[in-house]
Formats: structure tokens, C-alpha cells, sequence
């Protein structure tokens, strides 16, 4: 049976990955070592999610870090040629919290993406290497194109090449502030890419806006979307930081991007990165996302803005996602952002219980 060896596991992407290539008829081998409870504390533990994943007939789950140079090699030689995809989503995903431990995150996100990559083209280099990268990797130079400020969000002028489908992939990682985290992610994502065109290996980068779903976990660090809901349903007072609330997300759902991940493998390529988000189709503001809320639970959200940015945050990001429509003319979304919030509502009021 062919492999596929999932990071992240028990994350959101890569618990929809698990579940959508176990349905494929792939043998799941998933890596996750729940670093999202020492990030995050007990809101961001997936251990929720390893239990549920543990029920499926053909996965195997492998509580391995991925600094681990040889316990990752000690795996791909167990598989060998029998993994056919790699799926890597685990990683540090927080601005805030590299700031805090630099070695750390950028240990996990750029030498652990090595390692996995080196385990991969020794023993099996046919397989396909996808890897979530992130909009964050372009810094904050999004941060520099014109906008004019509407009264529940950030627009980008008319008049900007941009602004009719979002920021494409010829905007420039250089000169720009990343955050500690983007700068790890930066490494990553060139290292993927390279070992595609040096090494001739079938590999991409998504480059991620806001990735979500109900099987979110999330936290005030990471997962925004879940968390505006999180703090909806509980009544948690949610703390806006910075832009006055009108900072501009573009939003995915899990499966949406996981089916891209599957067009991507049925007939890959060598080196490829894409920007992936709800482009023009699914997006919103901070204060759209908790008006959403509020509709939707018939409660009153209590919130408060903090003039204090998160360094490298982006005051409006929407993705053009048209490269990929053009490798991959059959993928298109299944979810909007109505639906993407509805379901992450729902499914947060079956696991959190109000005060």
C-alpha cells in the first residue's frame, strides 16, 4: 500500500490531510508531537484531534520531532520507497511566539523542513514534497501598497494592479520586515523549492493566508478565525491588535486547500510555490469576522482594540490564487467565508462550554 507521511498530524491541515488521503486508500503515517500545547497551552493542545485520527484502519501515528535528524531518517528507511507523498505542516506558526525562543522556532521550521526533505531524497525521491508555507514570508511589505480605510476594513486602491484578484507571487520577499517567524518560514519555503530544482525532485510550496476549519485549534497566538469564534461562544473578551480591527484576511478552509494538495500530486511539478488564500472569494476583516460571530450565536461579543501591531502583520493580504488555477484549472473552492464561519461556530459550540 502506497505511504503517505503526514507532519502536523493532528493539526488542521494536517488532520483534513490525514483524513482525505486515508479515503484515497493511502497508508497514513502521521508526525506529531503536540508542540502546539507547549506554544499555546492547553487552547492550542491537538491531543483532541490525535485521538479522533486514531480510530482510522490504516493510520499510524509517530510522536517524533522533527529536529530529529535521525529518528526522521529512521522513518523514511522504514517506508522507503513505499511513501509516495510527504505532507509537511508541522511548524511554529506564531509571530509572537518566536520572538520568545528564536532558536526554536527556527529549528523546527527551517531545520526540521530540511530534514524531512534529506530523509525523502534518500530513500524515496519519487515521492512528492508539498509544504504550507506562508503569505508571511513577503513580510511587511505588503504593508507599503496604497490603502484607504473603509469603515469595517482596509481596502486596497482600485487603481493597484493588485487589487482586482490580490497580491501575486512577483511581490518581493526582500527588504521588508518578516517577523522572526517569517524568516524561518522564508528558509523553509526556499529550501523546498530548491531541492526541486537542484535536486529534480516533484516539490511545492502553498504559501497560506489564513488557513481554517473546525478542526482548528486555536488560540490567541495562532488560528484567528477559530479563535474569534473560541471567544464568540465561551464569551472570552478577544483582543484586537492593532489596524483598528480592519486588518484584511483572506480565508481557506482545510479541505479546500487539502483537494489543491491532491490536484498538486495527481500531476506534480519540480520546485513550484504558490500564493493560496479565499482570494476575492472568502475573506474579512477582524471586525466583519466578530460581527459574523455575534449573528451567528445571538450574543454579545466583548472585544477590545490595542493600538500594539504584531510586528510583520499585514494590514490587508488577499491572495491571487490564479498561478495555481492555471496548473490546475479543475481545483475550485467548495467553501465561502459564510460557510467556512458557520461550520467553525457549530463545531466550536460542541466543544467549549459557555460561562
Amino acid at each position: 500500500m502506497s505511504i503517505a507521511i503526514i507532519t502536523g498530524s493532528a493539526g488542521l491541515i494536517g488532520s483534513e490531510s490525514v483524513q482525505y488521503f486515508h479515503e484515497k486508500g493511502f497508508e497514513v503515517w502521521g508526525i506529531d508531537n503536540n508542540m502546539r500545547k507547549y506554544f499555546f497551552g492547553e487552547d492550542g493542545s491537538t491531543d483532541w484531534k490525535k485521538k479522533e485520527l486514531s480510530q482510522l484502519k490504516n493510520y499510524k501515528h509517530f510522536s517524533i520531532d522533527i529536529r530529529d535528524t535521525d529518528e526522521v531518517n529512521r522513518l523514511f528507511k522504514k517506508a522507503k520507497s513505499n511513501v509516495k507523498l510527504v505532507i509537511h505542516c508541522a511548524a511554529q506558526p506564531s509571530h509572537d511566539w518566536a520572538a520568545k525562543e528564536p532558536i526554536t522556532d527556527f529549528t523546527i521550521n527551517a531545520n526540521g523542513t530540511l530534514n524531512l526533505l534529506e530523509g525523502m531524497r534518500q530513500e524515496s525521491p519519487e515521492s512528492v514534497f508539498i509544504f504550507t508555507s506562508t503569505n508571511k514570508v513577503y513580510g511587511d511589505l505588503p504593508n507599503s501598497l496604497p490603502l484607504i480605510e473603509k469603515e469595517s476594513r482596509w481596502e486596497l486602491d482600485p487603481s493597484h494592479p493588485f487589487a482586482e484578484h490580490g497580491i501575486d507571487e512577483t511581490m518581493s520577499i526582500d527588504n521588508s520586515k518578516h517577523s522572526v517567524f517569517g524568516a524561518s518560514k522564508v528558509a523553509a519555503d526556499i529550501m523546498v523549492q530548491e531541492y526541486g530544482k537542484y535536486f529534480n525532485l516533484k516539490t511545492a510550496v502553498f504559501r497560506g493566508g489564513c488557513l481554517t476549519g473546525p478542526a482548528h485549534s486555536g488560540a490567541e497566538l495562532h488560528g484567528f478565525l477559530a479563535y474569534v469564534a473560541k471567544c464568540g461562544v465561551s464569551g472570552r473578551k478577544y483582543t484586537i491588535f492593532g489596524y483598528k480591527g480592519k486588518q484584511v484576511r483572506d480565508n481557506i478552509h482545510a479541505h479546500d486547500l487539502v483537494e489543491a494538495f491532491w490536484h498538486f500530486y495527481e500531476n506534480p511539478r519540480m520546485g513550484e510555490a504558490y500564493n493560496m488564500g479565499g482570494s476575492r472569494h472568502s475573506n474579512c476583516s477582524v471586525l466583519e469576522a466578530i460581527q459574523m460571530v455575534q449573528d451567528l450565536t445571538g450574543k454579545e461579543y466583548h472585544y477590545e482594540l490595542s493600538d500594539k501591531s504584531r510586528i510583520g502583520d499585514h494590514i490587508w493580504w488577499i491572495s491571487d490564487i490564479r498561478k495555481f488555477k492555471s496548473h490546475y484549472p479543475d481545483w475550485s473552492y467548495r467553501y465561502d467565508m459564510q460557510r467556512i464561519i458557520d461550520e467553525i461556530v457549530e463545531a466550536t459550540k460542541d466543544r467549549v462550554k459557555s460561562p
